[in-house]
């Protein structure tokens, strides 16, 4: 590529505050890669993130983690990808010495950086860099909107799999969002027998039953943990709660008393207190969970591959890359499902924004 050459780049310069950049072309450092953007999610983080709400980075900073692109160069000592590859990333930029790297969990990694997240490189841009080790080749028969849920659904793989067997088991999701519905094609996956779910939107509740939810609950109800123990017939074996504040983690410690696991999936924002004496007493176990591993994107993609996700179900709006605050600013409303920024050049499978602008 041109040394001369220029990329355009979305940054978050301050709270709220989302501009279009634009910079040179980086070369790729030993063991990085050169990928061209095809697509690049906007989800929760994203949203905390350029809200300046979220815990662990603050503005300014170069946003896009769920990224799906091809491969238009490599650094020195790369040898997993080539040129013309299309891959998607997994974004957790791992040490590969520290005491949870080596015992795998690297995902915990004590030194880690996020790409998109506090990195020097994001995804949303015309080309990025990024450590070639953290990419994963795309099946060449997945459509790129396909591609694009791999990452997204590998975080609630990673927690089915950190809740351990549902085989036959009771499970309650809180929050019907893309990480919720995701889940529930997860852990319907790995064997769950009765599911039910909660949202406070009355369009993410029907999405879920037809996404094949057993029942839908409103998550305003007042009585919300003994109204999901009705619906399921007993407690709860696993409750993933996906939105993760004071109330929703409250109620998931009753749904499973006593015995029960509660997975903390949605990222907390603020510190939230337990009744410790319950928890305690009933042998309630709190498993926090958090982004995934490699087994992780390899079963999202297995998944993605079995239909059991349709991508049409999820991807509800796509906006361009010089048209990203936009997409910023959609996923603040909760109506959407999955919103994407896409590549000028690549819009052949574009969905519209609700309110039909090109």
């Amino acid at each position: 590529m041109n040394a001369s050459a220029t990329r355009r780049r979305v940054v978050v310069t301050a709270p709220d505050t989302i501009e279009i950049h634009t910079a040179p072309v980086p070369s790729p450092e030993r063991g990085e890669a050169l990928v061209k953007l095809h697509v690049s999610g906007v989800c929760g983080t994203d949203k905390a993130g350029a809200h300046g709400e979220h815990a662990f980075f603050k503005p300014p900073y170069y946003p896009g983690h769920e990224v799906v692109g091809e491969v238009m160069a490599i650094g020195e000592g790369v040898d997993n990808v080539s040129a013309g590859d299309r891959v998607t990333a997994e974004p957790t930029l791992v040490c590969g010495h520290c005491k949870p790297c080596t015992t795998e969990r690297e995902n915990l990694c004590e030194n880690l950086q996020f790409f998109g997240c506090g990195y020097r490189e994001g995804g949303m841009a015309d080309v990025f860099t990024v450590p070639a080790d953290r990419l994963h080749p795309v099946p060449e028969n997945f459509t790129t909107h396909q591609a694009a849920l791999i990452e997204p659904l590998a975080t609630p793989v990673h927690a089915v799999r950190l809740a351990g067997n549902l085989d036959g088991k009771a499970v309650a999701i809180l929050g019907a969002g893309t990480i919720g519905l995701l889940l529930l094609a997860a852990a319907r996956h790995n064997g769950a027998r009765k599911i039910v779910m909660t949202d406070t939107l009355a369009t993410k509740r029907e999405l879920a039953l037809r996404l094949g939810a057993d029942a839908v609950i409103d998550a305003a109800r007042s009585d919300l943990a003994q109204a999901i123990r009705w619906e399921l017939g007993e407690s709860a074996d696993v409750v993933f709660d996906c939105v993760s504040i004071q109330p929703t983690v409250a109620a998931a410690i009753q749904m499973v008393v006593k015995g029960g696991t509660v997975v903390v999936v949605g990222g907390a924002r603020k510190p939230i207190t337990i009744d410790l004496p319950v928890v305690q007493e009933y042998q309630v176990r709190i498993q926090g969970a958090t982004t995934y591993r490699a087994e992780d994107f390899h079963d999202a993609t297995d998944i993605i591959a079995s239909g059991a996700v349709d991508a049409a179900d999820f991807i509800t709006a796509t906006f361009p890359l010089t048209r990203a605050a936009e997409a910023f600013a959609a996923i603040t409303s909760g109506t959407e499902v999955k919103i994407l920024v896409v590549a000028e050049d690549n819009d052949g499978e574009r969905a519209q924004p609700q309110d039909g602008r090109p």
